[in-house]
């Protein structure tokens, strides 16, 4: 994900603002929601988009900001920049850069509402009852899912009132239950919302002459009735997916990600929590643009969506066509499942069955520029390669484990946490690994390369550097003499193949898979 975005919503330019300053009907911050889309929708449903996927039983995994009482039961969360660990709230700290002393700036908060869709059959009697499913007479099957409502609030501020200790707007939303009737009284589809309770702060201070440091912050305010919940019940008083907008009237936001020179020092005082700032439209130079996306994913800056792309599937790159190829294999008793599961699957399923040749021809590849790729700046490490940042070696480094060292070699139970895991680590609970490194996030925190003991690819993923990624707190070391419970043998090294010379090894620190 170079340059282009997952896409969630419906595809629409962004425009180049190199050349002009923002207007503050919010134009150039409306441009920028084609990729704000893509990120309210990512991992929203997933291939083959079916209710009884097992990947679609986890539901909603990044930008979760849940009622505080329900995240702080075990204790306080750990701020870092991961949007896909649970949190009650989300802080966006940015350099402002201001060029007329009336500046203003625009903050839009953008999050989904889960929604419970319930199918009711009648009974006989002018009642309902709850039912997983109803099959219409028109051959229609409707089935109880987990929805979501998109949500948007905005806040304007001039410069002056943010230096005098900001302004706040609520961004919840009301509760509501809607009642659609079914053909021929079959029954009826009730669709009911919690009310969510939610706030926004924006408030600056100066830095240095006509720079000023930026801080939004987003808190959920409610409650959940039982604070020890499953996560999927404490999701109804959830804002989902949660991320900002900002746009500059007469400033402009300096990016974090590749700083001017001259900003480098006062970038790296900004502290993000749950989030990621990135420049938004096109890019150009100066490091600096009149809007900004916070996400609870990790993007370049100047992020776009692919212009060949059909919808919202991917990127319009290989995956794009993967996942169309894959959609046009399913049966028709998949399809049929995949739209009565969610509208926005139907659509998915919908224009891949319609989609004309020379559209489906455009996703098998595109070469965007044949310009060299330009090297790295000598003071950015290489995270993921071994001797790439002094101290560092994610082959023989060590993590004290429950007082016992864990490293490259170790074997380990795999024991994801239950608050901030998503659906690939619970599908691994209790299995046993082998970890292959040690890897130092950006944010300061720890993650175990691993291997999973009885994946019949398992070395094949550790010869290419494709692993599983677990924080020191979510394993338990596995002594030489076993622990209870059955425990996979040690798996021997293979004799990696030789790698190409121009390969590096690869790994993924920042917890993605």
């Amino acid at each position: 994900m170079a340059d282009h975005v997952g896409m969630g919503g419906a595809a629409s330019a962004v425009v180049d603002d190199a050349d002009a300053s923002y207007d503050p009907s919010g134009a150039r911050v409306d441009r920028l929601s084609a990729v704000a889309d893509a990120v309210l929708y990512e991992g929203y449903l997933l291939y083959p988009y079916r209710r009884s996927s097992p990947k679609n039983r986890v539901r909603w995994q990044f930008g979760v900001l849940l009622p505080r009482d329900w995240v702080e039961r075990d204790g306080p969360v750990t701020p870092g920049i991961s949007g896909s660990a649970d949190s009650w709230y989300q802080e966006t700290q940015v350099l402002l850069r201001v060029r007329r002393e009336d500046a203003v700036v625009r903050v839009r908060v953008r999050y989904l509402q889960m929604q419970d869709k319930q199918v009711e059959a009648a009974d006989g009697s002018g009642g309902h009852r709850p039912v997983e499913s109803l099959r219409t007479d028109d051959g229609v099957t409707h089935l109880s899912f987990e929805e979501a409502v998109p949500r948007e609030t905005e806040l304007v501020l001039p410069l002056a009132e943010l230096l005098r200790g900001g302004g706040s707007v609520a961004v919840g939303a009301p509760a509501g239950t809607e009642y659609v009737p079914l053909p021929a009284g079959a029954g009826r589809t009730v669709r009911r919302r919690r009310e969510l309770r939610a706030v926004t702060t924006a408030v600056a201070e100066p830095v240095a002459p006509d720079l000023y440091r930026l801080r939004v912050r987003t808190e959920n305010t409610g409650e959940v009735p039982d604070p020890r919940a499953l996560r999927g019940e404490a999701l109804r008083n959830a804002l989902i997916a949660t991320h900002t907008l900002l746009g500059g009237d007469g400033a402009e936001f300096v990016s974090l990600v590749d700083p001017p020179a001259d900003l480098a020092e006062q970038a790296r005082g900004c502290r993000n929590a749950f989030t990621f700032p990135v420049l938004g439209g096109a890019a150009r130079d100066g490091g600096t643009s009149t809007v900004l996306l916070s996400a609870p994913i990790i993007l370049p800056d100047f992020p776009q969506v692919a212009p060949e792309s059909p919808g919202d599937l991917h990127d319009a790159a290989e995956i794009d066509e993967i996942l169309t190829l894959r959609t046009m294999l399913l049966t028709d008793e998949e399809k049929a499942e995949a739209r009565a599961t969610d509208p926005r699957a139907a659509d998915i399923l919908d224009r891949v069955d319609t989609m004309p040749p020379e559209v489906f021809a455009r996703l098998h590849g595109t070469i965007r520029s044949m310009a060299p790729v330009r090297p790295a700046p000598a003071q950015r490490p290489a995270w993921w390669q071994e001797g790439g940042d002094e101290g560092l070696s994610p082959a023989t480094d060590t993590v004290d484990v429950d007082g016992v060292p864990v490293g490259g070699g170790s074997r380990v139970r795999l024991r994801p946490r239950t608050r901030g895991a998503d659906a690939q680590d619970m599908f691994l609970d209790g299995r046993t690994a082998q970890v292959a490194a040690v890897f130092h996030d950006v944010d300061g925190s720890v993650r175990l390369a691993v291997t999973v003991d009885d994946d019949p690819a398992a070395e094949l993923h550790d010869w290419y550097g494709r692993y599983h990624y677990f924080r020191p707190d979510e394993v338990e070391p596995i002594d030489r003499a076993g622990t209870s419970g059955p425990v996979q043998p040690p798996r021997p090294h293979a004799p990696r193949p030789a790698r190409p010379a121009d390969r590096p090894e690869r790994g993924r620190p920042d917890g993605h898979r």
